[in-house]
């Protein structure tokens, strides 16, 4: 990757208050970009964004609802991006039992208006639209998607995410298209597993569950626990978003399509294993137990195939699991200790580009 390529490109981000969003502010804000973030406030105390100040490192931050069509089209002509990532989205498969309607309004139709208002900026270049692996038809076999295999979801999340890429694909296929030789806007999908890292504290999910009960020395209650997920820190497909923008500002077309970045299919671990090495690493005074209770439907077995991205993007992981759960610890230990964490997320980030 260029590092030299982000200076002052403009950058549009929705979701940029999110866990995921403010590590790629803080990643872009370190190579030069300006951004502009589009998102609702965030929806946990405390959370990353506020920690780390996030807001401070941007040109502008809209708070504002991404199904309000009015709204991002007027902040995205105003900010008139070079590059979109389009991340805002509800991203969670048991909030989407509680809230389907809510969650195929804001996966779909948020999609939709970003492409939309996508298609008035005359410079923009390149623009991913971030999904999920829970896009594929899971057959649950013990190999990876890839990006050719069909498309489902059982649960409101997973296919609302399945449809955004649907949408993705007809907008690629109806409005982006190269003519003349010439492809003014360049979209692709990205597919990424379960992200992890320090300062995500969104409600069930699984580390940071594990890590409020560690905070509050609580016992650490498990759900679903053979499930087993492409386990990723957060930095590893963020790097490769950043990788596939860079082609796609560059050479256009040729990488306008759907992506998986995912682990090493050594790192697709059950969440019982997930959870005995995060109080290893933790300590002594780390405990946990099985509910058996029965759960709402989840996958118990999801892979990504990332050849693709491997042999065209030439992106690859870097941390491994266990080197992602020690990182997970050193991060929460520094907020633990009323650290600098803005301080504390550089110093991973500028550990992970060194690499």
């Amino acid at each position: 990757m260029n590092n030299h390529f982000w200076h002052n490109k403009k950058v549009f981000i929705t979701g940029h208050t999110g866990f995921k969003g403010s590590w790629l502010v803080m990643t872009l804000a370190k190579l030069g970009a300006k951004i502009t973030g589009y998102s609702l406030a965030p929806n946990t105390s405390p959370n990353l964004y506020s920690l780390c100040k996030v807001e401070e490192l941007l040109e502008k931050s809209y708070i504002a609802d991404i199904r309000d069509q009015k709204q991002i089209e007027s902040a995205i002509e105003e900010s008139c991006p070079d590059i979109i990532f389009h991340m805002a989205a509800q991203p969670l498969v048991r909030e989407s039992y509680l809230a389907p309607r809510e969650t195929f309004e804001v996966n779909i139709m948020g999609t939709i208006n970003i492409l939309e208002a996508a298609r008035k900026v005359k410079n923009l270049k390149a623009l991913i639209n971030i999904t999920t692996d829970k896009v594929y038809d899971n057959k649950e076999w013990h190999w990876g998607y890839r990006e050719n295999e069909p498309l489902g979801g059982h649960d409101p999340y997973s296919s609302s995410k399945a449809c955004s890429e649907l949408v993705t694909q007809a907008y690629r296929n109806s409005f982006f298209e190269v003519n003349d030789g010439v492809n003014n806007l360049a979209l692709a999908s990205v597919r990424a597993g379960n992200v992890i890292g320090g300062g995500d504290w969104a409600k069930d999910r699984l580390i940071p569950d594990c890590l409020t009960s560690l905070l509050s020395n609580k016992e650490i209650i498990v759900r679903n626990p053979s499930s087993v997920r492409p386990w990723q820190h957060v930095l590893e497909p963020l790097s490769g978003y950043m990788m596939l923008a860079e082609k796609l500002y560059l050479e256009g077309a040729k990488y306008a399509s759907a992506w998986n970045f995912g682990p090493a299919d050594t790192d697709a671990k059950p969440v019982d294993w997930i959870v005995k090495k995060l109080c290893e690493t933790w300590g002594s005074d780390a405990k946990y137990v099985i509910n058996d209770s029965q759960q709402p439907h989840e996958a118990t077995y999801l892979k990504l195939d990332c050849s693709k991205a491997n042999t065209e993007l030439n992106w690859n992981s870097k941390w491994n699991i266990q080197s992602t759960l020690i990182k997970i610890v050193e991060w929460t230990k520094a907020y633990e200790n009323n650290s600098d964490m803005r301080e504390m997320t550089y110093n991973q980030i500028e550990e992970y580009f060194s690499m």
